[in-house]
């Protein structure tokens, strides 16, 4: 089992790696999702959820996640052949947790964290806050 820490890693760098694990056959946990980061401007970047969000109706979706660990769930979701019996076994491998549980102990760095980024992010607390969730 591999566990990840998703505190101060990039979302979309962080999902392919984890992705990877996850085809290789891996059992994987990450843990602390609400500190992962999307880079670029935080202004652009709440905007485009909240179209995503006004898109549709509640009745008939599209289905927009709100707590941080689904919105990981879905970009590593969208990182799998999940269409394909291989890709929909990895994606029940994957487990994803909003804080560090007591039961979790050695931890892998995997990804680049916020010392290498040099751009304007914003934290996935942040986003799912702004759509209305209760981040505990």
């Amino acid at each position: 089992m591999v566990v990840v820490d998703a505190n101060d890693k990039v979302l979309g760098r962080l999902s392919s790696l984890v992705a990877k694990k996850l085809l290789d056959g891996e059992n994987v946990t990450v843990i602390n999702a609400s500190n992962a980061v999307i880079t670029g401007t935080p202004a652009v970047i709440l905007e485009k959820f909240a179209q995503k969000r006004a898109r549709g109706s509640r009745k008939n979706g599209p289905f927009i996640h709100r707590q941080p660990e689904s919105i990981l769930r879905r970009a590593i979701r969208g990182m799998l052949p999940i269409r394909k019996k291989r890709g929909r076994v990895a994606y029940t491998k994957l487990i994803v947790h909003n804080s560090n549980p007591d039961k979790v102990k050695k931890i892998q760095t995997i990804g680049k964290g916020l010392p290498e980024v040099k751009t304007k992010f914003i934290r996935l607390k942040a986003i799912s806050e702004f759509l209305g969730a209760r981040v505990r």
